[in-house]
């Protein structure tokens, strides 16, 4: 049974960091993996993404320069250290990754930015 487990959000003050994580088992490969993030009532927005070996990264404008993807197969784990946060960083943050055509969603981790 392939899973996405995300972990490591929680309440920071503006300016902080978190780092999350997102652990995948039961997948037989590696693969191009994304973190999502959902703001109340606003639609998920695409926050950063890595390549299957880590040796492409991308981000969101509004994220660039303050957070940065990175994984270690050997773990299956990919995280997404988050630096100089803002209070508009506040949502809930998934990883999605594809496997044999078909999409998969972590549950979500919230991230809550506010003094």
């Amino acid at each position: 049974q392939v899973q996405l487990v995300e972990s490591g959000g929680g309440l920071v003050q503006p300016g902080g960091s978190l780092r999350l994580s997102c652990a995948a088992s039961g997948f037989t490969s590696s693969s191009p993996m994304w973190w999502y993030r959902q703001a109340p009532g606003k639609e998920r927005e695409l926050v950063a993404s890595i390549s299957s070996f880590g040796g492409n990264t991308g981000y969101a404008d509004s994220v660039k320069g303050r957070f940065t993807i990175s994984r270690d197969n050997a773990k299956n784990t990919v995280y997404l250290q988050m630096n100089r946060l803002k209070p508009e960083d506040t949502a809930v943050y998934y990883c999605y990754r594809k496997h044999d055509g078909m999409g998969y969603w972590g549950k979500g981790t919230l991230v809550t930015v506010s003094s």
